[in-house]
């Protein structure tokens, strides 16, 4: 990224969305993935509001940490915020949580590195797996808390574990389901982009 990038006016909010299918869309039409989505709800309220949807199919925690320096240096403007949206590949996959919260935290700071507030995405382990979902659902809870950063729990409320609402694979989200997930978040999205208005004032 630049040394001197500028940010957006706030009435033009340019918000980057980082992570894995769950961002990027897969199985999805372009304008019907997650940073579109968003996109359009926002425009209710900032006309010209720009999500990038950064996002990868299939990224773990360490893929992602392995690309977030050049999506960064790609950048020709600050974004006023980043969502970050990581993790379930990793649960997917049996990695260990230390793992994954060791990435998340090295994400979270170079974000902080380059200036760029974030709104920690979280994921959670299904209930039924007891006591084995502790220490992962523990990960972006705990990590908010330490770099000071604003938290939507769960980036699948409300869709998660609905036949209705899942693709054919019966794993991602359909465009229904997205819908909805833009729709729940986006309050949270509004107020980490009034926070970094009123630092900014300061």
């Amino acid at each position: 990224m630049p040394d001197t990038p500028t940010r957006s006016q706030h009435a033009a909010p340019f918000v980057l969305a980082f992570g894995d299918s769950l961002t990027a869309g897969y199985g999805l039409p372009r304008d019907a993935a997650f940073p579109a989505r968003l996109q359009a709800l926002l425009r209710d309220r900032y006309p010209h509001a720009l999500v990038q949807n950064a996002g990868v199919s299939g990224d773990t925690s360490a893929s992602g940490r392995a690309r977030l320096p050049r999506v960064l240096s790609a950048l020709r403007q600050r974004p006023d915020l980043a969502i970050l949206e990581l993790g379930a590949n990793d649960f997917l996959q049996g990695v260990d949580p230390a793992r994954t919260r060791a990435n998340l935290d090295a994400m979270l700071t170079m974000f902080a590195d380059s200036g760029i507030p974030v709104l920690l995405a979280g994921m959670r382990a299904p209930a039924f797996l007891g006591a084995a979902a502790a220490p992962f659902n523990t990960v972006h809870p705990g990590l908010a808390k330490q770099h000071g950063a604003p938290l939507y729990p769960f980036f699948l409320d409300g869709v998660a574990r609905r036949a209705d609402m899942t693709l054919a694979d019966r794993i991602h989200p359909n465009a229904a389901a997205i819908v909805e997930v833009a729709r729940r978040i986006l309050p949270h999205v509004e107020r980490a982009l009034a926070a970094v208005g009123t630092r900014a004032a300061a």
